[in-house]
């Protein structure tokens, strides 16, 4: 097929939401195509070069790439979505999609280029194993799988273990421990204790989650010192994450708190199920949620400029 490869201007945002809803095989990706391409668009104003490529045959926009440097590295590139509308598949769209994200984030000092994630902003950890084309698309363009990841389901059906009362807030409380909604007045203590605790990586998803009214997150505290935080939404409604608990409250049973008050949230808004996105720790969310391994993803890499 004869494209044109140009770069996407926040005007054609509707054009690739209406895209992404035909190329998207799986329902609920397709369901939310919004959320996706209005959490990666946010990228426009965060502190890392981004790219959005499209692919146009005539006038239609057939494909779409969406591109971006690693915060963490200055050596990596993420692609965070390729999507090919299905009706000019196997047509050579993504190949020229990906030629042009390889050659461009190349100049901007990648060596090499990731088909996973790049947080906090990101679509999915990497290609879900039921997209068998996009699977057979990156091995046979030379990328090499070196990871693994997976999202998790909590059902948030009434009378489900992840809705279920405990009485472990009543515990804390009797530790000195206090569970509350977190307010946006919290997101600078929030963040300097996520940030010195497990790094850098979730400031952004933070302010997400307190700055969007179908998000949220909850934290816990004794004598005014943080010790947990579990926040949902900042990536789509549907998704839970970040959460941490400080190592000395390890096993306290605060962690589960937050999960559960979290998901207690996303299930007031009418969403029968929530996802827990690149998974750690499994067997924590399955005690404390009953939540199931559901999405797998494989993740790939390859060097560029010929840099091994």
């Amino acid at each position: 097929m004869d494209v044109e490869i140009i770069e996407l201007g926040q005007d054609r945002l509707p054009a690739v939401v209406d895209l992404c809803r035909r190329a998207l095989d799986l329902p609920e990706d397709a369901a939310e195509a919004p959320a996706i391409v209005d959490a990666l668009a946010a990228r426009a104003t965060a502190d890392r070069p981004v790219l959005a490529l499209g692919a146009v045959h005539g006038t239609e926009l057939v494909g779409v790439l969406i591109g971006s440097m690693s915060q963490r590295d200055p050596h990596l590139g993420h692609v965070d979505l390729l999507a090919v509308a299905p009706e000019a598949r196997r047509r050579g769209v993504g190949r020229a999609l990906l030629a042009e994200a390889e050659r461009h984030l190349a100049g901007l000092g990648a060596a090499e280029l990731l088909l996973a994630g790049n947080p906090p902003y990101y679509a999915w950890p990497g290609i879900d194993v039921r997209y068998t084309p996009a699977v057979c698309a990156a091995l046979r363009l030379g990328y090499r799988q070196d990871r693994t990841a997976w999202n998790m389901t909590a059902d948030l059906a009434a009378g489900s273990a992840a809705l279920r009362p405990t009485d472990a807030e009543r515990r804390l409380a009797d530790q000195g421990v206090a569970v509350r909604r977190a307010e946006p007045g919290d997101l600078p203590a929030l963040a300097a204790f996520a940030r010195t605790t497990f790094g850098g990586a979730w400031d952004a998803e933070l302010a997400g989650s307190l700055g969007r009214p179908d998000a949220g997150a909850h934290l816990a505290e004794r004598d005014g010192e943080i010790l947990g935080f579990a926040a949902y939404g900042s990536s789509r409604p549907s998704w839970f994450g970040p959460m941490g608990t400080a190592p000395a409250a390890e096993g306290s049973g605060i962690g589960g708190v937050l999960l559960r008050r979290c998901l207690r949230d996303q299930a007031a808004t009418g969403l029968g199920a929530a996802q827990i996105g690149w998974v750690g720790p499994v067997p924590f969310y399955a005690n404390a949620a009953g939540a199931r391994i559901e999405r797998v993803f494989f993740l790939y890499r390859k060097a560029l400029n010929g840099q091994e």
